[in-house]
């Protein structure tokens, strides 16, 4: 073996072991892992040193000589029982630990005496851990130099080091020759591939090689067992790139070879269950912490978070008890979660309870505390507590936030009050916020709803005249607005400049501006915007079709009947009440029965 250094890497030359490494990138990483392996010379790992020193790593020679490195390898000489490279392989390994790798390195650089596999293990180690590696190489070629056999750890360090580099086919290379050298890999060589294959996204190399290494087919027969690490990797690896049957397959898999899944495996597969199967997702959570499983509490938050949105406020409340029996830590999150479960249940009392409980328990409540308890009163239409709690905020230290002003702004603009509402948007800018696209979404919607529409289209004018960019939604509140106060024409000079502004008209546009047509009798404008909206290709909806049907008479039943065939042939479903309409106009016109096929047409759709 030979080695030269270059910068920052190192490069290996074919001589004796045939040893290279090749990134190349037509070189698949699924074809390289599934060639056949060759052995070579056998290589006795029964003596195998590890990484670990036998005596448990301590906290190293901390003191005023830590940033001497002549001083601190004189200290280590003086107080060496156990021999003089014992002795420093135990300080290097604890300076290791403690994450002081640069010192660790500088150390292993002066040291006195002849370092041995052990050493040089520990220093690959920091090398990686730096993400310098190839240094690591280098330091790997002068174990070949110096005639010593490398072990697995020397090589699991290479490919810890390589996967964290992103260097994934180099690693599976460094896999492959330490197969053929005969070193048998471990659990964690095995772990560090499986979690670079999962990095890199190619999840079908990872589980392939799983399969491989399970059936013994890796070509060297049943080379490792992986443990419940390994398998909450590659679960992990599946559930993130979306094989969630197939992480569960091998959920199951570990259990029935009576591996316990750990934390990993558990988490993984509920954050990825949860939306799916919401059961299942709460039924690992039982199982996790009935196993006895540390409970990840971001998992715990997920899933109570989304029962709580499904209305299984109850359900929730059940294992936020089942985890204050266990004893297990919950953070704020959790108390904001589930206060604002029974906040959409409106269950406001329930919600204060779990505040005083939270503050009884030492948590200090956060503005998101506060606006949870602030939209739970408004939801019930207790705007003045909301306001009071509000209004508590300067003594309690907390800052509001645009989502605060957002709930606010909903809660005063529903029970009308327009003047609070505009006195709040004046404060916004007192505290250094931004009204968010949602702010004036409400507030231009609160304006038009209650009468105030000059004051919603001059709080636009303004806002475009100091380039602020308003989305669809505030413009469809503003032209709905207009039109139901019969301003039809400042209405659509609305919409002609929706395109100018880099805007699309929505269903929600289209269908405000044919309602505002038809009330105004003006039917063939509403029938062109109709007809405008399907050329650009946006597909109406029964809200569509009701405003145009709802202001027709028994003069223009054919025209009824041509919107109820438009319905059919977009597939757009009728609620009862459309039904009932469109049967009640037919059933008063005389030539009933010749429509009665089209009746039974519009009913199957509905």
């Amino acid at each position: 073996m030979s080695f030269r250094r270059t910068p920052y890497s190192y490069s290996f030359t074919k001589t004796k072991h045939a040893y290279s490494y090749s990134s190349s990138s037509n070189t698949n990483l699924s074809s390289l892992l599934h060639q056949p392996i060759h052995k070579q010379t056998q290589i006795n790992n029964n003596n195998t040193n590890q990484i670990f020193n036998p005596l448990t790593p301590k906290k190293p020679h901390f003191g005023p000589n830590l940033n001497d490195t002549s001083n601190f390898i004189k200290d280590i000489f003086l107080q060496h029982p156990f021999g003089p490279i014992a002795r420093f392989n135990q300080e290097l390994k604890s300076l290791s630990i403690f994450k002081r790798f640069k010192f660790a390195i500088l150390v292993f650089k002066k040291l006195p005496i002849c370092p041995n596999l052990i050493t040089f293990n520990i220093v690959i180690d920091c090398y990686c851990e730096l993400n310098e590696i190839g240094y690591a190489f280098g330091v790997f070629g002068l174990v070949l130099k110096k005639g010593i056999v490398p072990d697995i750890v020397s090589y699991t360090c290479l490919i810890k080091g390589l996967v964290r580099k992103n260097r994934i086919l180099e690693g599976v290379s460094v896999f492959r020759k330490m197969l053929v050298l005969g070193v048998r890999p471990n659990d964690v060589a095995y772990g560090a591939l499986i979690h670079g294959l999962c990095k890199a996204g190619d999840v079908e190399s990872a589980v392939k090689f799983h399969d491989d290494v399970m059936s013994g087919e890796i070509g060297l027969g049943f080379v490792c067992k992986p443990n419940a690490v390994c398998y909450g990797i590659l679960i992990g690896g599946l559930c993130k790139n979306g094989y969630v049957s197939k992480a569960k397959e091998l959920f199951f898999e570990m259990k029935s070879r009576r591996i316990s899944p750990d934390v990993v495996a558990y988490t993984s597969l509920i954050q990825s269950l949860v939306f799916s199967d919401l059961d299942e997702a709460k039924s690992l959570f039982l199982e996790m912490i009935g196993e006895g499983t540390s409970c990840n509490v971001s998992s715990f938050n997920l899933l109570v978070n989304v029962l709580c949105k499904e209305g299984r406020v109850n359900e929730a409340n059940r294992l936020f008890e089942l985890m204050v029996e266990r004893g297990e830590i919950l953070d704020l999150e959790s108390y904001n979660t589930l206060m604002n479960g029974y906040c959409l249940d409106g269950n406001i009392d329930k919600a204060k309870e779990l505040y005083v409980s939270m503050l009884d328990k030492g948590i200090e409540p956060d503005v998101s505390t506060y606006n949870v308890l602030i939209e739970g009163y408004m939801k019930i239409k207790r705007v003045d507590d909301a306001l009071r709690i509000f209004k508590q905020f300067a003594s309690l230290k907390i800052k509001p936030t645009i989502i605060t002003y957002n709930v606010l702004l909903t809660g005063v603009l529903q029970k009308g009050d327009v003047l609070s509402a505009l006195k709040l948007f004046d404060e916004i800018s007192l505290h250094d916020l931004t009204p968010s696209d949602c702010t004036y979404n409400i507030l231009i919607n609160g304006l038009c709803r209650h009468d105030h529409v000059s004051q919603a289209l001059n709080l636009i004018q303004a806002l475009e005249k100091n380039r602020v960019e308003l989305g669809i939604k505030a413009y469809n509140s503003l032209i709905d607005g207009l039109c139901k106060a019969g301003r039809m024409e400042t209405a659509c000079d609305i919409y002609t400049n929706l395109y100018s502004k880099g805007l699309v008209p929505t269903v929600v546009t289209y269908t405000i501006m044919i309602y505002g047509f038809c009330q105004k009798g003006q039917l063939k404008k509403a029938d062109d915007m109709f007809y405008e909206m399907l050329e650009n290709g946006c597909a109406p909806n029964v809200v569509t079709f009701k405003a145009f049907i709802m202001r027709r008479d028994l003069n223009m039943m054919s025209k009824v009947i041509e919107l109820v065939n438009k319905m059919v042939e977009n597939k757009v479903n009728p609620d009862a009440s459309m039904v009932s309409l469109v049967v009640d106009l037919l059933s008063k016109d005389e030539k009933y029965k010749n429509y009665l096929d089209m009746v039974l047409r519009f009913r199957e759709v509905g």
